[in-house]
C-alpha cells in the first residue's frame, strides 16, 4: 500500500477527494505527470485539494506505479492501484468512482461528500473547490459540476454535408446571436457528489445536478501538444495578473 501517512483512523464519515490519473494517455504521452511550468501537472490539483483543508484524504486513482509514487511524494495517497477493468481506454469515470467508493467502504470509510478532481487542471484553486462544496450544501443538490460558456453561439453551428455547408438548426438562420440561448459545456475541473446519491444514480450528471460556472480563461481540454501549450499560455497569463 502506498500512503502519504503511516496510519489512518477508520472514519465513519469523511470528505474525500479522488483524482483520476491513468498511465495510458495516448495523444500526450505521460500527460498526468508531464512537466507543466516546472512541476508535474498533477501536483497543482493535489496542492489545491490539500490547501482547502476540507479533505480527510486526497486519493489518486491510478493504474501506474510511477504516477502513484509522484502522487504520494506531493501529499496524496494511493491505497491500492486501480483495477485493470477500470483502466482501459473505454473505462468510464463513473466506473472508476464506484470502484474507489467500494475500496473506501471496505476500509470502513463512508464519505458523505466526494470530490472528483481532474489531474490536468493546473488553474484549479482551493477557493474554487471549496466554493463547489458550499454550492452543493446550499442547494441540497445531488451533485455540482464545473461548466463553462461556449464562446461561440452553438445555435448557429454549421455542418458540412456532401461537401456543402449547412446549418445544424436552420430555424436560427435569421436569429441574432445575442437572442440565442446561452449554452455551456463540461469544464472538466471537478464534480462534487454525495456518495449515496452517486451509488444510486451511477452518474455525475442527473436531474439533481447544479452548475458551477467558471471563466473560459481557466479552461482548456488537453488532448494534443497544441492544447498543452495553450494551457501553459493561459496559466502564465493568469499568474502574471496575480
Amino acid at each position: 500500500m502506498l500512503d502519504s501517512s503511516a496510519t489512518r483512523s477508520k472514519l465513519a464519515m469523511a470528505t474525500i477527494a479522488i483524482i483520476p490519473a491513468r498511465g495510458g494517455s495516448k495523444r500526450v504521452e505521460r500527460k498526468n505527470i508531464k512537466d507543466f511550468c516546472g512541476q508535474p501537472i498533477i501536483k497543482y490539483s493535489i496542492d489545491a485539494a490539500i490547501k482547502t483543508g476540507l479533505f480527510d484524504e486526497v486519493i489518486v486513482s491510478t493504474d501506474d506505479s510511477e504516477i502513484a509514487r509522484t502522487a504520494v511524494k506531493f501529499g496524496a495517497s494511493v491505497p491500492s492501484l486501480r483495477s485493470v477493468k477500470n483502466s482501459r481506454d473505454h473505462s468510464t469515470l463513473a466506473d472508476m468512482m464506484l470502484e474507489e467508493i467500494e475500496k473506501l467502504e471496505k476500509r470502513n470509510i463512508f464519505p458523505e461528500y466526494l470530490c472528483l478532481l481532474f489531474a490536468t487542471t493546473p488553474t484549479i484553486s482551493a477557493q474554487e473547490i471549496a466554493s463547489g462544496l458550499k454550492l452543493l450544501q446550499k442547494t441540497n443538490a445531488q451533485s455540482v459540476m464545473s461548466v463553462c460558456e461556449f464562446t461561440e453561439p452553438v445555435g448557429r453551428a454549421l455542418k458540412i454535408e456532401n461537401g456543402l455547408v449547412k446549418m445544424v438548426n436552420p430555424r436560427n438562420k435569421f436569429t441574432r446571436t445575442q437572442d440565442l440561448e446561452t449554452r455551456y459545456f463540461d469544464a472538466g475541473r471537478f464534480y462534487w457528489i454525495k456518495r449515496e446519491s452517486f451509488k444510486k444514480n451511477k452518474s455525475f450528471i442527473n436531474r439533481g445536478t447544479v452548475p458551477f460556472v467558471v471563466s473560459r480563461l481557466l479552461v482548456q481540454d488537453i488532448d494534443t501538444i497544441e492544447d498543452w501549450k495553450m494551457m501553459e499560455m493561459k496559466f502564465k497569463l493568469l499568474h502574471k495578473k496575480r
